[in-house]
């Protein structure tokens, strides 16, 4: 039989590797036609090309794959007619087949508004690779942005503004609030400051009544007599089902839009069936890829058993709860979000300060979870969406499920996942349940994600149920009674610990060799970052070398914080806090020079804020000619070692808490690990440096010093506890060489020294053993390679300043090096300036 499918994005690709799986697909000669040059690719990971992947990446499968299972794939030869009367397809190139069975899988192209002056140059759609390497292209004369559309994709095109250095972005949203289909008021003011922070600009309740220049956009008018400057404009503004080929054919659409289908997907014609993005079902075009895969399902049962006698319920709607990162920022909702009434009760938990707002929606009895929404925290979200849908009974309080259970432990937390039915559905994108993925572990021996990607195609889609695989995984294992290892992530069948011995046995130097001697795949934001920090804290290294510079996270990639407004903040270090006069000039002239907004930091430094990028080498030029080198403030390594004035000024003072402070900040300068580091030194028990609420303290006795591990400041306050007593200056160092190695070494990436000790068996008397009494036997050892690493430092701020290449970095724009970025702009704040946005 001859099935024809029409149009090759995700959909279309996924319905012929579906149907491939069915031993029924043997009778069937497929024929697909596509409109564009390139085979299916990953819409979904759109934005991903920004950020480095290429259109191969993206490809749901390479060219050859097609004809490997016996498809006849045409590409830039879009069918252009259809001849339902004699069962034929006619294609732009003149190509004329004959079908069965015909499948509309013609996706939908954007909405465009019909604004006077849409079709000037700078101008965009945000749609395809093409639209995508277009915007790339005209960025780099662009200096003002705009994106027309709050929803999901016009957040996710204002993404690919900023990524394509255009920090001067607009969002223009004709509702009355951003995501208006996802999320509630409440929740979208929350996302409308957290975006704004990171210096969009966002306007509601805003309609466009013409766009303005020649040739090309230079500004945007609105209705309400307002304008804004831009020279380039993406409209991402919601979508329309391709139906075209339909009407054209006489089948039957919707009033706005939409082939209607029934619940096996057949259209007013039996022999035509239409899925994805082009389908009405029951008045409803799905915008979301899950539920096109859900349709293909629900196509390919009725095909292959139109001449059987089994049958199938077919498509019955579907859940369009999601979840997404929009420009670092998370957002999800699932359920009914916006139920309210008599037969519910809404519990809400909002933080103005850090951005976290969280609602659930419970049935009046309180018994079951209805729906909710999540804003700047929705690491929750897989396990309240199965919760939702299994219609699991919620615990007798409620919110529980969104602040977690007072007294309870993280095993409890986490028995969520085994407590799920198993025909809970885990992954919504292939239909996966946690059957399937349970039998994946103990009937094939998948043990790792990327081994349940290949054998279940789990996780392969959207991939936000990955992590509730992996909880899968490892429960299935330890039901089993296997050993579990805790790798890095799918790039790295290793923990971290285990990968810090790789590196440093096989000598391995920078992220890329690495990957290719121990890992697989193209590594991903998990483990880059991590690798990054065990490279440097084994070498210590110039982080920017190597090639190693894309493998950091944004703030060392640049070797300064970014801050509101897209301005960078200057942090030399003092040691100690004790700081000459010359040094002080040579802040403030910088200060002065450059109009810095300067601050001294409570750990007895002083910032230096609203630097522009190009700057910066400058800035570090003359503040490194003036003695000073960087202060570490951007990067997972050590900050501060702050101290009271000790025994050189103080009456209680018992010794000189200033020198050795500074010696201690000069020893582990620019040491890299898991987390940030910060230490204190305090002349006596009094405590003026907060010694123990540090991630290492230390205070002076009459007969020495007392050295104190693993306190935490923060959100998570944390007292440091005591390792050693009356100590004298060597060996305390000694200890703390010792301390700091076997935590780096040790650690989970991103795992502060306080939750590494309550996580580490035997608590502090174990770590009191291994580095107080050697217990390990590796005592020389650690103190070998901390040595080492001290050996090896240098101002990375200082190898900037003189290596031309390095220095390149730093510029806004490529095409015209010289220039600030012109969008960056200022308020007065007390004498002072502080960002604008």
């Amino acid at each position: 039989m001859k099935l024809v499918i029409i149009g090759n994005g995700m959909v279309g690709y996924k319905f012929c590797e579906k149907l491939l799986t069915k031993t029924e697909a043997q009778k069937f000669d497929i024929t697909v036609f596509g409109e564009e040059t390139r085979p299916a690719y990953d819409r979904v990971h759109l934005s991903e090309y920004f950020a480095g992947k290429s259109a191969d990446d993206l490809a749901m499968a390479p060219t050859d794959w097609y004809a490997s299972h016996n498809i006849k794939l045409h590409l830039g030869d879009p069918v252009t007619h259809i001849d339902r009367e004699n069962k034929q397809v006619t294609s732009h190139l003149g190509i004329t087949l004959s079908y069965d069975y015909l499948v509309l899988a013609t996706g939908s192209s954007a909405f465009v508004p019909p604004i006077p002056g849409v079709e000037k140059e700078g101008v965009f759609i945000y749609r395809t690779i093409e639209d995508l390497e277009l915007m790339t292209a005209y960025a780099k004369k662009a200096r003002k942005g705009a994106v027309i559309g709050g929803g999901l994709l016009g957040l996710e095109a204002a993404k690919a503004m900023i990524d394509l250095g255009i920090t001067d972005t607009h969002v223009i949203e004709f509702a009355p609030r951003l995501m208006p289909r996802q999320i509630d008021e409440a929740g979208s003011k929350i996302l409308q400051r957290k975006l704004e922070s990171l210096g969009l600009k966002i306007f509601t309740n805003k309609n466009t009544s013409s766009i303005v220049g020649h040739p090309h956009i230079s500004a945007m008018e609105f209705t309400d007599g307002s304008s804004i400057a831009v020279d380039m404009l993406v409209i991402s503004a919601g979508i329309k089902p391709r139906d075209e080929l339909a009407r054209q054919c006489g089948l039957e659409t919707g009033n706005r839009g939409g082939i209607v289908v029934n619940n096996h997907m057949q259209t007013s014609d039996p022999a035509i069936f239409a899925i994805g993005e082009c389908a009405l079902y029951k008045g409803m075009i799905y915008g979301l890829v899950a539920p096109g895969y859900a349709m293909a399902d629900a196509a390919i049962a009725k095909i292959i058993s139109l001449d059987t006698p089994s049958g199938d319920g077919g498509f019955t709607g579907y859940d369009m709860s999601t979840k997404l990162k929009l420009i670092g920022v998370d957002v999800a909702s699932f359920g009914d979000p916006f139920i309210s009434g008599d037969d519910c009760r809404t519990v809400v938990f909002e933080d103005t300060v850090k951005g976290i707002y969280k609602r659930i929606n419970v049935s009046a009895d309180g018994k079951h979870l209805l729906g909710g929404i999540l804003i700047g925290d929705a690491e929750a979200y897989n396990m309240l969406l199965q919760t939702c849908k299994n219609k699991v009974v919620l615990p007798p309080n409620p919110e529980d499920v969104i602040l977690g259970s007072r007294g309870g432990s993280e095993a409890d937390a986490g028995a969520g996942v085994a407590g799920l039915p198993g025909d809970a559905l885990i992954c919504s994108c292939e239909s996966i349940t946690k059957d399937a993925i349970c039998n994946a572990v103990t009937a094939n021996g998948c043990e790792t994600v990327d081994s349940i990607k290949k054998c279940t195609k789990a996780g392969t889609g959207c991939g936000g149920c990955v992590p509730m695989i992996k909880d899968l995984v490892l429960h299935t294992m330890k039901a089993q009674g296997k050993y579990v290892r805790n790798v890095l992530c799918e790039h790295f069948s290793y923990s971290r610990q285990e990968l810090y011995d790789l590196v440093k046995l096989k000598q391995l130097t920078s992220y890329d060799e690495v990957l290719d001697t121990v890992g697989h795949g193209d590594g991903c934001e998990i483990c880059k970052p991590a690798i990054s920090s065990i490279l440097a804290s084994l070498w210590n290294d110039m982080i920017l070398k190597k090639g190693n510079d894309t493998a950091q996270d944004s703030n060392d990639r640049y070797l300064a914080n970014i801050q509101k407004g897209g301005t960078y903040s200057v942090v030399p270090r003092i040691p100690g806090g004790e700081i000459t006069p010359d040094k002080l000039i040579v802040i403030g002239e910088v200060a002065k020079k450059y109009h810095l907004y300067t601050k001294i930091t409570g750990g007895q430094r002083i910032d230096l804020f609203g630097a522009h990028l190009s700057d910066l080498p400058d800035i570090w030029s003359e503040l490194i000619a003036g003695g000073f080198e960087s202060g570490h403030a951007y990067g997972k390594a050590l900050r501060t070692v702050k101290s009271c004035v000790g025994s050189t000024w103080c009456r209680f003072g018992l010794h000189d808490s200033v020198s050795f402070a500074i010696r201690i900040e000069e020893r582990y300068r620019g040491l890299r690990a898991p987390h940030k580091l910060k230490s204190a030194v305090s002349g006596c028990i009094r405590e003026c440096a907060e010694a123990q609420s540090k991630d290492f303290g230390i205070i002076a006795t009459e007969k020495g010093w007392n050295l104190y591990v693993c306190g935490n400041g923060g959100s998570k306050p944390q007292h440091a506890l005591l390792l050693a007593t009356d100590l004298d200056s060597e060996t305390c160092i000694q200890y703390i060489d010792r301390f700091l190695m076997f935590y780096i070494k040790t650690a989970d990436p991103l795992t502060r020294t306080a939750t590494w000790l309550n996580k580490m068996e035997g608590g502090i008397n174990y770590l009191r053993n291994v580095v107080v009494n050697d217990s390990l036997g590796i005592a020389g050892q650690l103190e070998a390679e901390m040595q080492l690493l001290v050996d090896n430092y240098k101002c990375e701020w200082k190898e900037v300043v003189e290596t031309p290449e390095l220095r390149k970095r730093f510029n806004h724009f490529v095409n015209a090096p010289a220039e600030k970025d012109p969008t960056i702009a200022f308020d007065d704040m007390r004498g002072q300036k502080k960002a604008k946005w």
